[in-house]
């Protein structure tokens, strides 16, 4: 009794929803959403229900997503991401998350980086094609799950930004400003939001 057959694991994906936080607090690789009600996924793995312990006063169970080893690094909010810039439109630049802190990943996750999210100051005056162009390799910091299985990135940190990217002329940029970057065969300026090496 009480051990569930192989057949009855129940596998769950990042932004599931698992359970309504009245009921359920969310445990590892489960996170509570911004309206404070419904919990959901961060990770791809198994799903787990641990009663409360008996001796405590929390009634509610704990719900956890253990994650198959073999699905590589996932993005979690406050993890640093290495990410390519795949599209670039007037309020935000989707990219595809290569990295997690140093690790490759082995699924697809889609990167949001919108324009309240690029820099710290004049958030106002971003440009977003003054920002990235596709092609470019940002460091960026996991906000949080956004929506459609995308991840919010944001580059507002001296740190975080474009770490690499080419010039029209095919060349890799060396950046001369926070905001430029130079064509060494060129000398052609781009603007990029440059981060700190």
């Amino acid at each position: 009794m009480g051990t569930a057959a192989a057949g009855e694991e129940t596998i769950v994906t990042p932004g599931e929803i698992l359970g309504d936080s009245s009921e359920m607090i969310a445990g590892k690789g489960a996170y509570l959403a911004p309206n404070g009600r419904n919990i959901h996924a961060s990770l791809t793995g198994r799903l787990l229900v641990l009663p409360p312990p008996s001796d405590s006063a929390e009634k509610r169970s704990t719900v956890e997503v253990v994650g198959h080893k073999a699905h590589g690094a996932v993005p979690e909010p406050g993890v640093v991401v290495i990410a390519r810039v795949t599209k670039v439109m007037a309020r935000m630049a989707s990219a595809d998350i290569m990295c997690v802190k140093s690790k490759a990943v082995k699924e697809k996750f889609t990167g949001i980086i919108r324009q309240q999210d690029v820099r710290a100051t004049e958030i106002d005056k971003v440009d977003m094609y003054q920002s990235f162009r596709p092609g470019d390799i940002v460091r960026a910091i996991v906000l949080s799950l956004g929506d459609a299985r995308a991840y919010y990135l944001s580059t507002a940190k001296n740190e975080l930004g474009v770490v690499s990217a080419q010039s029209i002329a095919g060349a890799t940029m060396v950046p001369i400003s926070w905001t430029e970057m130079q064509c060494p065969l060129t000398g052609q300026i781009e603007n990029r939001k440059v981060a700190k090496a």
